[in-house]
């Protein structure tokens, strides 16, 4: 047994998410920053993340192989309590400043043991924020 601290609610949700394709969006606090995005399995985290490096050198590809058996290894593990969450569509918010990123399809990877606390639903940034600079 684990001494790291969990919240078992958080983890009903990534759970849910895991065995069960449960999207939801969520914002987290983690050591004084916000991460706010929707809630993927931790199979599909693994699958998109391998896209990115499908297209490469022979590295990138084998780099891609990886993490979709890393995919498949997931869907099986979905009995183990979870230790990690995955977001999509994730900005990271730190102080009161813009998202980083602020642009792109971004994937996220936490380690439960590290969020302080969570409120369901995204961040959603002022029309100002967003176009900034156009």
């Amino acid at each position: 047994m684990s001494n790291e601290a969990r919240d078992d609610i958080l983890g009903f949700f990534v759970q849910a998410t895991n065995k069960h394709d449960f999207n939801l969006d969520i914002t987290l606090n983690v050591k004084g920053a916000l991460v706010s995005g929707t809630t993927i399995s931790a199979q599909e985290y693994f699958a998109e993340l391998s896209e990115v490096f499908e297209d490469g050198n022979d590295t990138s590809k084998k780099i891609s192989e990886q993490l979709m058996h890393a995919s498949d290894g997931a869907e099986s593990a979905t009995e183990e309590p979870a230790k990690f969450i995955h977001l999509k569509h994730t900005k990271v918010y730190c102080g009161d400043s813009k998202s980083t990123p602020s642009k792109g399809k971004i994937l996220w990877r936490g380690k439960l043991s590290d969020i302080d606390g969570f409120f369901l639903g995204k961040i959603a940034e002022s029309p100002s924020h967003s176009n900034n600079n156009k």
